[in-house]
């Protein structure tokens, strides 16, 4: 049997590539801070539902708001739609960038990203231990 056919690696999988996503579309934010009219986006989190959600099963995400896109429209990768925020302020120059919150965002980004690697790798590990490997 492939690991790939093991639901807890594909959901590992999954919430890396949406970190990956969202870290690339965090750090657009940041570098576009002083463009003017430029509105922060961000991902909606991918949602896994019970044991259906499997490898072969395609990854459908909902759409929350009508102010989300929809997926492929926008977004570098068609998997996960953007989100955006309803609040936000704006200052005169029409930019919607706040810093202290883009980067508070790639912090807890970057911490949850190590968790689903670790937890990936341990997982990898206890089936090398199973399978009597060391």
């Amino acid at each position: 049997m492939p690991i790939s056919d093991i639901p807890i690696f594909a959901m590992l999988r999954t919430k890396m590539q949406w970190h990956q996503e969202r870290q690339r579309l965090l750090a657009e934010n940041v570098s576009n801070a002083d463009t003017p009219k430029f509105k922060p986006r961000d991902l909606a989190p991918p949602k896994f539902e019970g044991p259906a959600a499997t490898a072969q099963t395609a990854l459908v995400l909902a759409q929350t708001s009508p102010g989300h896109i929809a997926a492929g429209s926008g977004s570098g990768n068609p998997e996960f739609p953007l989100e955006r925020r309803n609040a936000f302020e704006v200052r005169p120059a029409g930019n919607a960038v706040s810093l202290e919150d883009e980067m508070l965002k790639v912090a807890a980004n970057q911490m949850d990203y190590q968790t689903a690697t670790t937890l990936y790798q341990r997982s990898l590990g206890l089936i090398k231990t199973a399978l009597g490997g060391h």
